[in-house]
């Protein structure tokens, strides 16, 4: 599998490693962008990998509630100029209006349906206009929060027991946002994805000492594989707001409330560029000829 200096560049933005280590890895991967970042995980090169490429496209999400419902919406643009205007704004909520309206509709039924008012805000702006994704909550004996953070470049939507409170929930949305949990608790974890990161943990153990025990190794897996759930488990995070505390102690100290599930867009995540940056593709390809 090829590859060209914007790969390099994304697997350097992605791991915060060299460019001429992400062009090794590359390499030794044949171009495979997540084999090369296992690859620089496993020589202890890069200590994490964000899962999303570099976020590139125009756009917002956005939330609204109507009638027991919440919607969380992400709608691109192609210039931060359009993304932050009144109109488009104004658009984007005929678009969750729509939703809240029909909430048993696909993406693909959305733009259908929405295609003549699209069509007259693309006359507007001269921008094409995409909606992308959506997620819908229906509060049913449940409570449910929408936080949209930096003007919409990533938006949360949490659903808890009921009888939550809204100070609770909203800390929790807070949380999710700064902190990008993947999952409420590790048994929500996929069995596949903690024994993909025990190889990883366990090649790089072996890495930092080949001639460690078998023994000491596992030992020292139990530990890592914690801080693992610790990372991407909502429950096991340092709560942002009291560092003494984990979310789970939080939850408890207050009404021992239960989240139930949520959903966190960050706009633009693995979406490509709108225009090539030919300047920085120049700059990396002189570097890697070098």
């Amino acid at each position: 599998m090829a590859f060209t200096s914007k790969d390099v560049m994304e697997l350097r933005q992605r791991t915060g490693v060299g460019m001429m280590d992400c062009k090794k890895a590359l390499v030794a991967t044949d171009g495979d962008m997540e084999a090369a970042i296992d690859f620089l995980r496993e020589k202890g090169m890069a200590t994490a990998a964000k899962k999303e490429a570099r976020i590139a496209a125009e756009g917002i999400v956005f939330a609204a509630s109507k009638n027991g419902k919440s919607v969380l919406l992400e709608v691109n643009c192609e210039s931060d100029f359009v993304a932050g205007g009144p109109v488009f704004k104004e658009y984007v909520a005929q678009v969750a209006d729509y939703i809240l309206d029909n909430t048993n509709a696909t993406v693909e039924d959305v733009i259908a349906a929405m295609q003549p008012v699209t069509n007259e805000y693309v006359m507007k702006m001269g921008e094409k206009l995409s909606i992308r994704r959506f997620t819908v909550y229906e509060a049913n004996d449940t409570v449910v929060d929408t936080y949209i953070h930096m003007g919409g470049k990533i938006g949360v939507m949490v659903e808890a027991t009921n009888g939550t409170s809204a100070e609770v929930i909203h800390d929790v949305a807070l949380q999710i946002a700064a902190a990008n949990a993947q999952y409420v608790t590790r048994d929500e974890v996929p069995q596949s994805e903690v024994d993909h990161e025990r190889e990883i943990l366990k090649a790089q153990a072996m890495n930092e000492d080949s001639n460690k025990p078998e023994a000491i190794i596992e030992k020292m897996l139990i530990g890592r594989i914690n801080k693992f759930y610790k990372e991407v488990c909502l429950t096991e995070q340092v709560f942002v707001k009291n560092g003494d505390l984990t979310v789970a102690q939080y939850l408890k100290q207050n009404g021992d409330a239960k989240i139930i599930r949520f959903t966190r867009y960050a706009m633009g995540e693995g979406l490509q560029k709108r225009e090539d940056d030919f300047v920085g593709e120049v700059m990396a390809q002189a570097h890697l000829n070098k």
